[in-house]
């Protein structure tokens, strides 16, 4: 059966100036030819971020090499790759004059890198018209392959992002060729590469996980030392995906924030509409004071 969206999710739009700011972006990156995870993604939060000058750059295309359950993004065999565009991507954050910048991708398991060369390659082009700007990186798991990781890494992001998406139990239900042991191991062997860089992964609930499972995965992310981690809920894009299962309370959410600070986060992001991105640039620099404050 299907269940009615609770109040607490329904979305506002914006007019006025936040209106033309939404407009510009959508220009900017249209004529720059360059996709967002905002659109591709169908994310909740699209309006107000746009609005706010902030999106997530999505690079390697716009067709995903696998159908996770959970995500609109289209999938395929893809024929693009675009040596130019870290430029664009580049140019495109001068251009909104972004002080943090989050670069995601589709997964490309038909290259051999997994794509890692041009994450880098991007990282390098912002810091280069943007040197005060902070770069964020949510990168797919390269199928585990950790040279791949390394040319990431090398290019020092200001954060390393990669999601854990779902709980042990449901993981392969709810993800196409990912594992949940490999998102652990990958997240364990970036902090081992640069020590220093804030890791962070996200969860979305409402999929037939338990309370419980859900403080186990924060235990699982904090045991390979995880600095950050955001928890959202899961929205049905299409008839095609998982059904929602249930609906979280925003005071469920924050008890979850609660629990997940308790556990020695920097920083919890929990929010019936919160996602990956969604205020990550207060979420990068809640997490570099808490670090600091420990040291």
């Amino acid at each position: 059966m299907t269940q009615r969206k609770p109040e607490w999710l329904k979305i506002n739009l914006v007019s006025g100036k936040e209106l033309a700011n939404f407009k510009e972006l959508k220009q900017t990156m249209r004529s720059k030819t360059l996709h967002t995870v905002c659109e591709e993604a169908k994310c909740p939060n699209i309006h107000e971020c746009w609005a706010n000058r902030t999106a997530t750059f999505m690079i390697l295309g716009d067709i995903c090499t696998r159908a996770c359950r959970f995500c609109a993004v289209k999938t395929g065999l893809p024929t693009e790759l675009d040596l130019a565009e870290p430029e664009r991507v580049a140019e495109a954050a001068e251009q909104m004059g972004l002080k943090h910048v989050v670069v995601t991708s589709v997964a490309r398991d038909d290259l051999a890198d997994g794509g890692a060369m041009i994450f880098a390659e991007t990282i390098k082009a912002i810091r280069r018209r943007l040197p005060l700007a902070s770069v964020e990186v949510l990168i797919p798991d390269f199928m585990g392959n950790w040279d791949a990781l390394k040319v990431v890494m090398d290019a020092r992001p200001d954060v390393l992002n990669h999601n854990i998406e779902a709980v042990r139990r449901l993981s392969d239900r709810v993800r196409a060729r990912a594992k949940y042991d490999r998102t652990l191991a990958l997240l364990k062997k970036s902090k081992e590469l640069q020590p220093d860089i804030p890791t962070k992964s996200s969860l979305m609930i409402g999929v037939g996980e338990t309370f419980e499972e859900i403080l186990e995965t924060m235990d699982d992310l904090r045991a390979v030392d995880v600095n950050i981690m955001t928890i959202g809920q899961y929205l049905q894009p299409t008839k095609k995906h998982l059904p929602v299962e249930k609906y979280y309370h925003p005071d469920e959410f924050a008890r979850l924030k609660e629990e997940g600070m308790k556990r020695g986060f920097s920083h919890v992001e929990a929010g019936p509409l919160v996602r990956s991105s969604y205020h990550a640039h207060e979420q990068a620099n809640a997490a570099k004071e808490t670090i600091a404050q420990a040291k």
